[in-house]
């Protein structure tokens, strides 16, 4: 199916998942274009995010953020074109990028929205490595991590779009980075092409020995997207004033209740309390949105001089977003996960 000029088809919460999410979760309808009206415009568009932290926008239990309605669109960040504009700044053919959903067509009102004029490069890129993956990469590792040259940084996740962008800024600021990724092909990838010093895959037998010997001198820096057994292992490894950069938990996105086997809270207070560690959550654009312009100055330039290498994954078709939604949850992704919806 491709987009059409005539109506506008959408992805849209049909009940809330209990669990993985499954083909029930979502339904594929079809509506009206929305016209807009005077201060706003119209926006086609022609790539969509897929990233870990909507599994949480589908589910009602508090959170940081409002979840998701049933029966309304999907949410999702967008790389889109102005179809029609009636707001100050904004032209019928610029490129933006915006909060679009899971849908062809939506109304803006310019709130949040980045013009990237009429000829981007690589504009699916705003919503990888230079976008909100990129800015969380970077403002995490500087901000919260506190990287020092010398100090050894661990990286969940590695193969991801967050995950292989902070150990090449850890590579660039003097880091040793070790990778942590599930599957030998990615970690050939984390460690051959990006440019880690080792990657640890940890689906193999002995995994937590093994990254035990990739850390002789411990780890000052961990940059946490995982949880579930590869903190477990990491935890021990941890210097005294250890850094851990909370960025997310994806081993648990599904889970319906707690691990099972013993409390380990008092394991992890501590851990924390004896070696003085340091472990922040953060929402990236809250609390680092000020760092933008930084942000996308530093990395562009990095981007351009080839010192970071990027890798995205692009999947055609609107109707083909929820099954690769839920192999992103599974860890099947490689790379930055976009769909294109465009023709």
């Amino acid at each position: 199916m491709t987009q059409k000029t005539t109506e506008n088809r959408r992805l849209v919460l049909a009940q809330r998942p209990k669990g993985e999410p499954d083909a029930n979760t979502l339904r594929l309808e079809t509506v009206a274009i929305p016209v807009p009206e005077k201060g706003q415009m119209l926006l086609r568009n022609e790539y969509l995010s897929l990233d870990p932290y909507m599994r949480g926008r589908m589910s009602d239990a508090p959170s940081y953020a409002a979840p998701v309605e049933v029966d309304a669109p999907m949410i999702g960040g967008t790389v889109s074109q102005v179809v029609s504009s009636h707001l100050d700044g904004f032209a019928e053919g610029d490129w933006v990028v915006a909060f679009g959903g899971w849908q062809d067509y939506a109304l803006s009102d310019g709130t949040g929205i980045i013009n990237m004029g009429k000829n981007p490069e690589n504009p699916s890129w705003a919503l990888g490595v230079l976008g909100m993956p990129g800015l969380t990469a970077w403002a995490a590792l500087k901000h919260i991590g506190q990287p020092k040259a010398g100090e050894t940084l661990v990286v969940a996740g590695a193969s991801g779009p967050v995950g292989a962008t902070v150990g090449q800024i850890g590579k660039i600021l003097g880091l040793r980075v070790v990778g942590i990724a599930g599957g030998a092909d990615k970690c050939k990838h984390v460690v051959e092409n990006l440019g880690f010093d080792a990657c640890i895959d940890y689906k193999a037998d002995g995994f937590a020995e093994t990254l035990k010997s990739a850390v002789p001198e411990g780890i000052d820096i961990y940059f946490e997207n995982v949880g579930g057994a590869v903190f477990d292992a990491v935890l021990p490894l941890l210097n005294t004033l250890a850094r851990i950069p909370l960025c997310g938990l994806i081993s648990q996105y599904n889970a319906t209740s707690l691990p099972d086997g013993p409390d380990r809270m008092n394991y992890l207070m501590g851990q924390i309390l004896r070696k003085r560690l340091t472990m922040r959550g953060f929402i990236v654009f809250d609390d680092f949105g000020q760092y933008y312009p930084e942000f996308a100055s530093e990395m562009g330039a990095w981007v351009r001089e080839g010192k970071i290498k990027y890798r995205e994954e692009m999947i055609e078709g609107l109707e083909q977003a929820p099954e690769a939604f839920i192999g992103l949850l599974r860890g099947e992704a490689f790379g930055k996960r976009v769909i294109h919806l465009g023709n």
